[in-house]
């Protein structure tokens, strides 16, 4: 029985060391040569996984998998046999996707490389292992994950890329939502997520097709120099990045725009896109399945971002409109995620990146205004004058409406 370290772990040290290129190692997953599910369990291992034997070690419950070939018989990323008995760590290593995650480290820990997956650290290329990399169809989403983690000087082998190409035209349709969900959602916590969408726009038609549809749609460029909505998009996602925006939040930023084409393929012009995309938020989000809370932001940031842009000239009763469309009549609620998307949008235009964004401390001014206001006060005033209840309402929003009113003189003085 011998074991070996493999995978993120070795690659991610050698990424470091090689290039320069400081990553954070991922978990640490080993490999099993030459035992049998029988003397992984007698040796107090814990077996974890219906489909193939992977065990939790006693000491600190890192995964142990039996080295494995795989053998395809269905359609999707599901569909595998899988063999252990007798297989040697190359053959493991044949099965892995790229040949920069199919190095493996002895207790010697010298590199074992039988893919020239150190040459292509070196080179800052991703190339797969094998055409067993055909097989699986997460397989190109990881691609576009690792791009994402790794960034832009990074490439994709040619012969890896129409690889991509053919399998995820053939296989993309059998992928589950909560599986593409899953790594779209780990792109978006990595340090560069646009370049997970770049690289899928030539390759996916099924799960992001309301998005890829922004490719080309022209902008006034008064506003956006980059034209391309999708660029801005990508631009905006950048921008989220750097303001420290959560996955939930670039999610929001990414589907921020979604009805400008439709708009401009309708009408020729971009007018009203904020509620035309509200049905094409929903179909992404439905096709993808994503949790609620992602699209309840996805839908407010869609609705109402153009208000945000334009907060210091419009009207007092339009600011509590769009308070109250946020929720943050009575607390402040989505507000900070609003402000961070509406500010990743109108930074993420070429050449306008670090322009202030006033918008912001004015939205905030607003909200704490509007807040002050004795709600309950000015209900038992109401009650006292035999008023209605929706004449109280009425009562308190125009006290609300004044409240903001005053925070739009002060920010004229």
């Amino acid at each position: 029985m011998k074991v070996f370290l493999v995978g993120g772990f070795c690659r991610d040290i050698l990424i470091t060391r090689l290039t320069g290129q400081p990553v954070v190692p991922t978990d640490r997953d080993y490999v099993v040569v030459g035992s049998s599910p029988e003397e992984m369990l007698s040796l107090g291992y814990k077996q974890v996984g219906a489909d193939f034997p992977v065990f939790l070690a006693p000491e600190d419950g890192t995964e142990h998998a039996l080295a494995r070939k795989e053998t395809k018989d269905g359609s999707g990323y599901g569909g595998f046999k899988y063999e252990w008995e007798g297989v040697t760590l190359t053959e493991d290593l044949y099965r892995r996707d790229l040949t920069i995650n199919s190095i493996a480290w002895g207790s010697d820990f010298n590199s074992i490389d039988p893919f020239g997956g150190i040459e292509d650290i070196k080179a800052k290329t991703l190339r797969h292992t094998s055409q067993a990399f055909a097989e699986d169809p997460v397989r190109v989403l990881r691609v576009a994950r690792l791009l994402a983690k790794l960034g832009p000087e990074w490439t994709v082998a040619p012969e890896t890329y129409a690889l991509c190409q053919k399998v995820a035209w053939a296989e993309f349709k059998h992928l589950t939502a909560e599986r593409v969900f899953k790594e779209m959602d780990k792109a978006l916590g990595e340090k560069h997520p646009e370049l997970f969408f770049e690289f899928l726009y030539m390759l996916d038609y099924v799960w992001f097709k309301e998005l890829f549809a922004l490719k080309g749609v022209p902008q006034p460029t008064q506003h956006h120099p980059e034209n391309c909505t999708f660029k801005h998009i990508m631009l905006c996602l950048k921008q989220g990045v750097k303001l420290g925006a959560s996955q939930e939040e670039l999610y929001a930023i990414l589907c921020h725009d979604l009805g400008k084409a439709v708009c401009w393929t309708e009408r020729g012009n971009l007018h009203g896109h904020e509620d035309t995309g509200l049905p094409l938020v929903n179909a992404m989000s439905d096709r993808l399945k994503v949790p609620n809370k992602y699209r309840d932001l996805a839908l407010k940031v869609c609705k109402w971002h153009q208000y945000a842009h334009t907060v210091l000239n419009i009207q007092p009763k339009k600011v509590h409109k769009l308070l109250s469309g946020l929720g943050c009549i009575k607390s402040y609620g989505l507000l900070s995620s609003f402000i961070k998307c509406c500010t990743s949008d109108a930074l993420g235009r070429t050449g306008l990146e670090d322009r202030p964004y006033k918008q912001a401390d004015y939205l905030v001014d607003c909200c704490i205004a509007v807040q002050q206001v004795d709600s309950k006060r000015i209900s038992r005033d109401c009650l006292e004058r035999e008023k209605t209840g929706v004449e109280i309402g009425e009562e308190i929003r125009v006290a609300q409406i004044n409240a903001i009113r005053g925070v739009k003189n002060q920010w004229k003085t």
